[in-house]
């Protein structure tokens, strides 16, 4: 099947979709989601900065859905998907700063495909799942393992600003159900595995969310992560690839203290995704 790779992008004070071919992204104008069109501008990769290839409004997981992931901890597989959610505020891009909270001591990445819905689902049976599915891209579902045996909920575990990193890229036309998946931390392989490991499959998946939420356009379903992981450190280089979406790379850095007693007339820091958003810097 024909594939097609879609970007999000910041470049000449806008934000746009693009067709990336090569290291050429053919411009698009409109919301990939509704229909857009080729405007017959390009330009090549270096002259833009990757965002996250969609903006969602919902960030839906499936936790403990590889048995490569929960075998040493000696967890059974559940009978029904394990949800749990991500703010939207937590999305960040290729080549943004993953975040270390303060006080966090045990941040691990996790590499995940990640479904991105096409159209309004609700109440779909699994066999028509895959009509309400855009596409798929990389991701890293980041948590803060202490946080998450010890919290009551996952919120700050797998919420906080940074911890969903998604892209580079949303590809069509790719056969979800059996892709490879692997991390990399400095260069070193630290996970891998295939999309057909999958406990529940991604038509089990969307099936299942849609009886209690309705996804819509842009929404996007992180489905699991195989193997074990490991904590990341500042200076780390964290690289997440999807079989035919290209290699998601982040640093790692420690997050802006807080501050007390601060001027109210001083400006607010920024986060790292709106200083990617704000400033032009090449792309790798």
């Amino acid at each position: 099947m024909e594939t097609t790779k879609y970007v999000r992008y910041f470049a000449a004070g806008k934000t746009s979709y693009g067709i990336l071919e090569g290291d050429l992204i053919r411009e698009l104008h409109g919301d990939i989601f509704g229909g857009a069109e080729p405007t017959g501008k390009t330009l090549t990769l270096r002259d833009a900065t990757l965002l996250a290839p969609c903006d969602p409004k919902n960030v839906a997981a499936v936790g403990r859905n590889y048995r490569s992931h929960i075998a040493d901890r000696n967890i059974q597989p559940a009978p029904f998907p394990g949800l749990f959610w991500k703010p939207s505020a937590s999305i960040i891009g290729t080549e943004e700063n993953i975040l270390l909270p303060e006080g966090a001591q045990n941040v691990h990445y996790e590499a995940e495909m990640v479904v991105v819905i096409g159209k309004k689902t609700r109440n779909v049976v699994p066999a028509d799942a895959s009509n309400h599915i855009f596409g798929v891209t990389a991701g890293n579902d980041v948590s803060e393992r202490d946080w998450q045996k010890n919290d009551l909920q996952w919120f700050r575990a797998k919420g906080c600003d940074t911890f969903g990193v998604l892209g580079p890229s949303i590809v069509t036309g790719l056969d979800y159900n059996n892709l490879s998946v692997e991390s990399r931390v400095n260069g070193e392989i630290r996970q891998s595995g295939r999309t057909s490991e999958l406990i529940f499959p991604v038509d089990t998946i969307i099936s299942y969310i849609s009886q209690f939420v309705t996804l819509m356009p842009g929404d996007v379903i992180y489905t699991g992560t195989p193997g074990t992981t490991k904590p990341m450190h500042q200076g780390d280089v964290i690289e997440i690839e999807v079989e035919g979406v290209g290699v998601l790379r982040n640093p790692v850095a420690y997050s802006v203290p807080l501050r007390t007693n601060v001027d109210s007339t001083e400006p607010s820091p920024r986060s790292a995704s709106a200083i990617a958003r704000s400033l032009k810097v090449e792309s790798t």
